[in-house]
């Protein structure tokens, strides 16, 4: 992949001299073939994705950020699980641009015409599609609160209460769109720009404004009912369960066992929650663990077989050929992407 491309603030400040009205920033752009080197891309965040969808990975990352503001556009080729949590004391604002198939944030249909939003004390649970491209927003909370109330004379908890997913209305969900992408467009011809604190503090009025705007909006189409409680309490005992004992041949019947529930309802759960069915998630979150352990191996006696084994593959022909299956390439090509010129593992 291309390498990446960041502009610091440093740079200018060193030119200039420091000031008071010198600030410092970052515009970066990159792009990824490995779904832990995307996920630890975006700066300050907490996050793991998971691949839950066959084929080689491809992502790409364009950021902006200054003082309490971060800006980017993220894309991913396949299906992705997002767990984790923003900067401590963040507010972020997630706005999806293109996708092949509806996303799930906390249960929840997502599609373009809705955005989704999370405080750094809640839970990021976002199953993305093929093909998934969005817009994000993070603003440092207590600002954004004091600009609601200060500015806007309006209790921004109250609209935020029990919700994570909004359904503005087009006008001021376009508005929203066009300002962000003209932010990131304009940084990246002209990202000197942001060297000077007061075009930060403009730029971070006008996203203060916009997150209250659009989250405030109840013009929209009606808000999209999330999945039923009693499946969503369902998929997540069930998941509960699965990272318990993740690395054990774990089936469908040891979970309806353990869940008091039938086949079909953990069936219709999953589909419902996830549009997942739950064989194939237990499978893709073992295929991930077993891909993040072979590049963390140190060891020379770890091989492929052992550490597959600790995640419960026990025929190591099928495991092999459900690993190239879903991330492009044989187990043995990940242990020595890892191990380098100490290669040679066996598959």
């Amino acid at each position: 992949m291309a390498p990446a491309v960041a502009y610091v603030a440093d740079e200018v400040s060193a030119r200039h001299g420091r000031g008071a009205d010198i600030a410092s920033f970052s515009v970066t752009r990159k792009t990824s073939s490995d779904i832990e080197e995307q996920a630890a891309s975006l700066r300050e965040w907490n996050q793991v994705y998971e691949q839950m969808t066959p084929g080689r990975f491809v992502g790409a990352l364009h950021e902006t950020r200054f003082g309490g503001v971060q800006v980017f556009r993220e894309s991913t080729n396949q299906a992705v699980h997002e767990a984790g949590a923003p900067w401590i004391g963040s507010r972020a604002i997630g706005l999806p641009l293109r996708m092949e198939g509806p996303a799930r944030f906390r249960g929840e249909a997502v599609d373009t015409d809705a955005l989704v939003t999370l405080g750094s004390a809640d839970e990021l649970d976002f199953y993305t599609p093929r093909d998934f491209e969005i817009l994000g927003l993070v603003v440092d909370e207590n600002a954004l609160d004091a600009h609601a109330r200060q500015v806007e004379h309006c209790d921004l908890a109250v609209a935020l209460a029990g919700q994570r997913v909004f359904r503005p209305g087009t006008a001021r969900l376009s508005e929203f769109r066009r300002l962000l992408m003209s932010v990131l467009q304009s940084l990246e011809v002209n990202p000197t720009a942001l060297q000077y604190r007061q075009t930060q503090r403009v730029l971070e009025e006008s996203m203060l404004k916009a997150v209250v705007a659009v989250v405030t909006d109840d013009t929209g189409a009606p808000k999209a009912t999330s999945a039923c409680a009693g499946r969503r309490h369902v998929v997540d005992a069930a998941k509960a369960l699965m990272q318990s004992c993740i690395a054990e041949p774990i089936t469908v019947a040891d979970l309806c066992r353990q869940l008091g529930v039938s086949r079909r309802t953990l069936q219709y759960s999953f589909q419902d929650v996830l549009d997942i069915n739950p064989v194939a998630f237990l499978r893709a979150m073992r295929l991930n663990g077993v891909r993040r352990d072979l590049k963390a191996a140190t060891c020379p006696g770890d091989t492929v077989a052992d550490i597959a084994a600790r995640w419960g593959f026990w025929h190591l022909g099928h495991f092999v050929t459900d690993f190239k299956r879903m991330f492009g390439e044989l187990p043995s090509e990940t242990l020595r992407g890892k191990r380098g010129a100490r290669g040679g593992a066996r598959h």
